[in-house]
């Protein structure tokens, strides 16, 4: 108090001797009269400060001491080094120069020895300079970032009126840190083996970044909010959020002038700063897949203008948890709105930083999602969630699939919508990486959560399943074909029932639903769990109704035999375009990446197709229908023909009178023909030649092992009959190719045998395989051809 009473009594000096800052400081804290009662309180408060700064500078004083008492020191032993070497090399010009024959053998020793072992030590000596000079250098300037940092909590900084003063610590600390960086960098690549050096100097740094990052965090936001962000988003969603109209409530970013302007944009380029040198340490630090996560941080100031805006919408959010079309549209409201004017306003400031690879675009829209993403994930789907455990546990069925599977249909409209944002940049999402996507898209919940895609999956299962039960039901959907079931690949005309198109409808309407998930794995898993339960229902449903035509009448009447045509005919439609599909990129990317998974069963093979095993499926069913239609004609055929087979004198007789074929022979050939008609007119081109074909093959073996190799004897009058049978015969097959014959081998060439003459046939048979061969006998053994020659008999 006797020193207040001192100060007072002293005489004030000229008001033009004062510092600019005192009359600036007096001014501010003496305005009127009554601020005169408050001068013994100000001065005890400066006392206080000026013992704060005294304790700070003698703290300063003894570190500096410190240190030039431990350079002295290490100085010192240097000198003593380096002395130490240059009488060294003293005594080694003294012996070198000497031309004594005495000191030869010295001198050698000394070139061969002590030399390298001198040089050795020079350069070790190189390193200690190199390696204390460094030292000092780090310490230095780490000093003067802890200095920074510490004063940036010290009481004067703290006043309102040194809040400047506190931003210059902050950017100057910055400014140092990345000197420190640049230094550490240089020591990494031109001295790895300074690990211990490194280390220490990366503690240090990071206890400073402790302190300093949310420093700068925290001045960043208080900024923010004196100059009044976020803005009001009752002008939003007053009236309910019209995503068509735009705000009428200023962005304060846009409106800033002068000082303002200038002050944040000081202040959002040092938090980017910041950033960028928090990435290069990272950048030095790790490797592998931590270091690319490191390097793909979101913006932090772009982060900080967000936080905000998104506390201030969960309040409105709370109110439409059963409209979340509202929430959808206020967020993507909010995001339109501003994102041009941020990205003119902050994109300079961040390319100016240097922060590569980042586009405020993307940063803006790509924070506002994860937002909305959060407040899903934690207000919204957890209901949903809760309300499908209820019903599992209780079988009372709720709202709750039809509800889950609105909100998917809004997340998918809301990321279209956000396409066309980011499409506005003129950058293609084609062109966009896969983890950058994943920002991008609402659908992104999905990732973070396994367990909800599989819920999804399962809902979406039954609906497209329950829907595919409506809709196939009666016996319409498969006597009505679809309509210009024809591929881009080929004309092919299917004749496909309606029921193929159906399925392939709601496989085509999941798939477009699987498109919309940000990551490839993702949309691979989704599309196992939905796609493929939709595609064996599809195979269960064709397997029943051609079990069902086989277990009436096996397949021996016309019906019958229709029902599994068109059944073969809607798989091969379906399996057509599969393939078709499969042949697009997005499908081939799932396929690479599923076969990238370590132990992954869905596919056996490197490089196959997504849906390669479900296609293999429809493939063997087909085939497996297509023979049992063979077998079945078959069957009848050889029923029908088995008394022609088994008689042996009519090969010995004339055929009869008015008769171009055998009687035995007519009905095999009628049933032939009658099966075939309805078979063709019902099957599809492709299918029906793979059935006539396996026909051809099966007639070719019943006949030739039932009548050539039955040890039937041939006389003249007999080759004629068979000749003339098997051309009618061969003529049924002329309708679907135009050499028939060549599609029974065996009996072609069996009657190739009949026909030659005595001596033609003994040469054939006496020269083995190669004679048999000359004339034209390649699908027959020998043993085969000696067996009908045998049964060959020639008039005497």
């Amino acid at each position: 108090m006797e020193s207040a009473m001192v100060a007072t009594s002293l005489p004030l000096p000229p008001a033009s001797d004062l510092a600019a800052l005192a009359v600036s400081f007096l001014n501010e804290r003496f305005q009127s009269k009554e601020d005169l009662s408050r001068t013994a309180s100000l001065v005890s408060e400066l006392d206080t400060q000026c013992v704060d700064l005294d304790r700070q500078l003698i703290e300063l004083n003894s570190r500096l001491g410190a240190s030039l008492v431990a350079y002295s020191s290490f100085s010192d032993g240097i000198h003593g080094r380096i002395g130490a070497i240059i009488a060294k090399l003293d005594e080694l010009g003294s012996l070198t120069g000497d031309s004594d024959p005495k000191s030869d053998g010295r001198g050698k020793k000394i070139l061969g020895e002590e030399l390298p072992a001198l040089a050795k030590e020079v350069a070790r000596v190189e390193t200690v300079r190199a390696y204390a000079e460094t030292t000092l250098k780090l310490d230095s300037l780490i000093g003067d970032v802890e200095e920074a940092v510490s004063s940036t909590f010290s009481k004067t900084l703290r006043k309102q009126s040194s809040a400047q003063a506190s931003e210059e610590a902050g950017r100057q600390a910055i400014q140092t840190l990345g000197k420190i960086e640049d230094a550490v960098t240089e020591v990494t690549k031109a001295r790895p083996q300074w690990t211990h050096l490194v280390s220490a100097v990366d503690h240090r740094v990071d206890r400073a970044l402790a302190i300093l990052r949310p420093q700068a965090i925290a001045d960043h936001r208080a900024l923010l909010s004196s100059l009044g962000w976020p803005p009001p988003l009752s002008a939003l969603s007053s009236s309910g959020p019209d995503a068509s109209k735009p705000s009428s409530a200023p962005n304060p970013l846009f409106t800033m002038q002068g000082d303002l302007k200038l002050q944040y944009c000081e202040n959002f380029l040092s938090l980017c700063r910041l950033q960028k040198l928090q990435s290069r340490r990272k950048s030095r630090q790790l490797e592998g897949e931590y270091r690319e996560i490191a390097l793909r941080q979101p913006l932090w100031a772009i982060e900080e203008l967000v936080n905000p805006i998104s506390l201030a919408s969960e309040r409105h959010f709370s109110k439409w948890t059963d409209r979340p079309e509202f929430i959808f549209a206020l967020v993507y409201k909010i995001t339109r709105d501003y994102v041009d004017s941020l990205v003119e306003l902050l994109q300079p400031l961040v390319d100016e930083a240097n922060l590569v690879g980042y586009s405020c675009r993307e940063e803006w829209i790509g924070s506002m999602i994860s937002s909305l993403c959060t407040y899903l994930a934690k207000e919204i789907f957890p209901i949903y969630v809760s309300q499908l455990e209820e019903e599992s546990i209780s079988g009372v069925k709720s709202q709750a699939r039809t509800l889950w599977l609105h909100l998917v249909d809004l997340m998918m409209s809301f990321d279209k919508r956000i396409k066309s944002l980011v499409a506005n940049s003129g950058i293609s999402f084609s062109l966009i990486e896969e983890r950058n996507l994943q920002k991008l898209s609402s659908l992104s919940v999905f990732c973070d959560r396994p367990d909800w895609l599989e819920l999804w999956a399962g809902i979406e299962l039954n609906d497209t399943l329950d829907k595919l039960k409506t809709e196939t039901e009666g016996e319409r959907i498969w006597t009505k074909k679809v309509q210009g079931a024809v591929l881009m690949s080929g004309s092919e005309d299917y004749r496909s029932p309606a029921i193929s198109d159906c399925y392939l409808r709601s496989l085509s309407s999941v798939i477009d639903r699987c498109r919309s998930l940000p990551l490839v794995s993702f949309r691979s898993k989704f599309l196992r769990l939905v796609g493929a339960p939709t595609i064996q229902k599809f195979l269960d449903c064709l397997l029943l109704r051609c079990q069902e035509a086989e277990g009436l009448t096996a397949l021996t009447d016309g019906a019958a035999l229709i029902k599994v045509a068109n059944c073969v005919n809607a798989s091969r439609y379906f399996e057509s375009v599969l393939k078709e599909w499969c042949e697009d990129i997005f499908f081939i990317e799932m396929g690479s990446e599923q076969s990238d998974e370590p132990g992954g069963s869905f596919l056996e093979e490197p490089g196959r197709g997504i849906l390669d095993q479900e296609i293999k499926k429809v493939e063997e069913f087909r085939t497996g229908w297509t023979e049992k239609i063979s077998v079945v004609v078959l069957r009848g055929f050889d029923a029908l023909a088995r008394d022609y087979m088994k008689n042996r004198r009519q090969w010995q007789e004339k055929g009869e009178e008015g008769w171009s074929v055998s009687k035995s022979f007519v009905g095999a050939l009628d049933h032939l023909q009658v099966k075939m008609s309805i078979i063709q007119e019902s099957l599809n081109r492709i299918d029906f030649v793979c059935v006539w074909r396996n026909l051809a093959d099966g007639m070719d073996r019943t006949l030739f092992v039932g009548v050539l190799l039955g040890n039937m004897k041939f006389h003249n009058s007999g080759v004629k009959r068979f000749s003339h049978d098997m051309e009618v015969l061969f003529g049924v097959f002329g309708s679907w190719c135009l050499r028939p014959e060549g599609f029974f081998p065996k009996i072609s060439e069996g009657l190739k045998l009949l026909r030659m003459d005595e001596k033609q046939l003994k040469d054939s048979l006496a020269g083995g395989r190669e004679a048999l061969k000359e004339h034209g006998i390649r699908q027959l053994s020998v043993a085969e051809a000696e067996k009908i020659a045998k049964n060959r008999v020639f008039a005497s």
